[in-house]
């Protein structure tokens, strides 16, 4: 049996794309979209609105914390969201290995033993040009994407984990992709395959 694998990613570093392939390499379930698409059906919100917020929470969203006793009473819709994505990837794991991309998974997954928690970045000049060739942006447009992606990503992450994003002491392997994605998969395959 293989781990469960998690993979945290910065934006624009080839998370979600080296996330399939290890999947495939193992032949084991891979969930990204699939998430979001469960989400939406265990909470009722839109696929759009979870796509948005199942992985950011912005200073934007402040107004959502509110004190310990109104909260008893009452869920922001990210809150709903994040909890609806959380028995996701909770029953996701529990069906056997499989690769889980982003939304917190090393966090959720943290008591269990098989996991094998994952960090993928790369320099930001990288990062710029894949944005740029995948969306079509101007170099600034696509520095501006990345670091606005960024700062919403670590305060959702700090925000329901009360851990800092990116921060190795959180992940068993923390990887740049510019060595080469074919080098960065061979090395998340032998080390699943010494956690079997």
């Amino acid at each position: 049996m293989y781990p469960v694998i998690t993979i945290s990613r910065e934006f624009g570093s080839g998370g979600h794309s080296i996330g399939e392939k290890v999947a495939a390499k193992l032949g084991i379930p891979f969930y990204d979209g699939e998430i979001v698409t469960r989400v939406a059906e265990e909470s009722g919100y839109a696929k759009e609105l979870i796509e948005e917020q199942g992985e950011y929470s912005t200073s934007a969203n402040k107004w959502f914390d509110i004190s310990a006793a109104s909260a008893m009473y009452f869920q922001s819709p990210q809150d709903e969201i994040f909890i609806a994505q959380k028995r996701v990837i909770l029953d996701c794991a529990a069906k056997g290995p499989c690769v889980i991309v982003g939304r917190c998974a090393d966090q959720i997954l943290k008591d269990r033993t098989d996991c094998l928690n994952v960090f993928l970045h790369a320099p930001l000049t990288n990062r710029i040009k894949r944005v740029m060739s995948k969306k079509n942006l101007t170099e600034k447009e696509a520095k501006n994407l990345i670091l606005k992606e960024e700062r919403r990503r670590a305060d959702n992450y700090h925000y329901y984990t009360r851990q800092i994003w990116g921060a190795s002491a959180n992940y068993h392997l923390s990887l740049d992709t510019s060595l080469g994605y074919d080098y960065v998969m061979d090395v998340i395959l032998g080390t699943s395959k010494r956690l079997k």
